[in-house]
């Protein structure tokens, strides 16, 4: 484990700028979704007792946006977990949408990103025009183990959907999650498969299971130690793209092994909460960066990390709002 986290980190040192770039993500419209996806908390197939809500809506987004700028993001992520927001079948969400991005984009010292599920070429082509930074499908796992995990669509469907998007001229952020039940094999050609698309940005979540999921009833499978090898191996593999620790950290790493897969490699966190759990405080985060001899990004918005540091007891206030919360680069529950 030491030598490959000495060499990833190096590999990090040398490509990366000596920062970790923090984003923050809201879920835009929670539950009620038609698809599968085994570790999910908001598909209409399992019984998970999460609130459900419609689209939040510009003014609410653009809430979330700015605690979220204030909270040291460098990017903000608008999320909404369903198979795709369609232009065609709901125009009217579609078009609150682009409002929505038109706002923080307008407002906010953020870089605007977007995770909507499956996407045509025309709505790449406008998200791209909009000004959409990353555009987030996560591939979750390898080819060979996505069918044991999804079953509603294909592997190829989410490569299909990154490659329409990056086409449009989007940056990808696409990503898995750790602890599933995959082989370490499984989690290699995860990465080789993520090489072949080519990303910008790499979330690594790991499973935080949720009560009423099918994977609840497995346990997480994963060791602090794969963790941080992963994590070496990602960074690596992917020397130019930010391996960026997300969903699952605080509940499967100690509070005083969260900095590991920093010295590994990583060079990116999201930072609050995610889609239907509960992140930690945004100076936490900051404090275990600083741990890890490294600094916040801060490039896009030039936040003091002092003054998020003190506001800790704010953060977990706001934080407890389900309806506009900031967080899963794009990032899985």
């Amino acid at each position: 484990v030491e030598a490959l986290a000495e060499a990833g980190a190096a590999v990090r040192d040398h490509f990366g700028d000596g920062t970790v770039d923090a984003c923050s993500i809201v879920n835009a419209k929670a539950g009620n979704c038609a698809e599968d996806c085994g570790f999910c908390a908001q598909s209409v197939h399992f019984d998970t007792g999460i609130d459900t809500y419609g689209f939040l809506g510009p003014e609410k987004i653009l809430e979330a946006a700015k605690r979220a700028e204030r909270d040291g993001a460098q990017r903000f992520g608008i999320v909404v977990a369903e198979k795709g927001v369609s232009k065609e079948h709901r125009p009217e969400e579609w078009e609150e949408v682009l409002e929505s991005i038109r706002l923080v984009r307008d407002e906010c010292d953020l870089e605007v990103d977007a995770s909507l599920g499956i996407l045509t070429e025309e709505e790449a082509e406008t998200l791209a025009a909009e000004g959409i930074n990353h555009y987030n499908h996560n591939i979750e796992t390898s080819p060979n183990y996505f069918p044991e995990i999804v079953g509603s669509h294909s592997f190829e469907d989410r490569v299909q959907t990154l490659e329409v998007a990056k086409a449009a001229g989007m940056d990808l952020c696409a990503g898995v999650i750790l602890g599933m039940g995959e082989t370490p094999t499984d989690r290699v050609e995860a990465a080789i498969a993520l090489q072949d698309i080519g990303v910008s940005s790499l979330p690594v979540n790991v499973l935080n299971p949720v009560a009423g999921t099918p994977l609840a009833e497995r346990g997480v499978d994963i060791s602090t130690s794969e963790i941080v090898e992963t994590v070496a191996v990602y960074k690596l593999l992917h020397p130019h793209a930010r391996v960026r620790l997300t969903g699952g950290r605080e509940v499967n790493l100690e509070p005083d092994e969260q900095h590991l897969p920093l010295e590994a490699g990583a060079d990116g966190i999201l930072t609050g909460d995610y889609l239907t759990t509960e992140g930690q405080s945004p100076g936490d985060d900051i404090e275990i960066i600083e741990r890890a001899g490294l600094e916040p990004n801060r490039d896009t918005n030039d936040f003091d990390p002092e003054a998020v540091k003190a506001r800790r007891s704010d953060s977990a206030e706001s934080s407890t709002d389900t309806t506009a919360s900031t967080g899963a680069e794009p990032s899985d529950d």
